[in-house]
């Protein structure tokens, strides 16, 4: 089981937001789109670690995404900010809805 994963110099571990710099190949063009959310899960070792990237969508839709930590379409990665959580898998964040901002009372 593992809590922390390192791509590059970039360390990070469940709970942290990420922002993930990912290629991709429309035709013969390449570009990076980013996608930014909470690591709810790093599974594995060595060659075959993956990790688990979820964010709300608009309109409240969860979208998750599981890439492998040695991935040649991963540009880069961002830690946005660090999590401090007391579980090794995150998995009860898909059940949680979208907190509406702005409605206080």
């Amino acid at each position: 089981m593992a809590l922390q994963s390192k791509i590059g110099d970039t360390t990070f571990s469940v709970g942290d937001k990420l922002v993930v710099y990912q290629k991709i190949q429309e035709g013969e063009k390449t570009r990076t789109q980013p996608f930014e959310g909470t690591v709810i899960a790093i599974k594995g070792g060595g060659e075959n670690q993956t990790f688990i990237v979820r964010k709300m969508a608009g309109g409240g839709i969860g979208v998750e995404r599981i890439w492998p930590v040695n991935s040649p379409w991963i540009e880069k990665i961002v830690v946005a900010k660090k999590g401090q959580v007391r579980r090794a898998k995150l998995y009860f964040l898909r059940q949680k809805t979208a907190r509406t901002e702005g409605n206080e009372s």
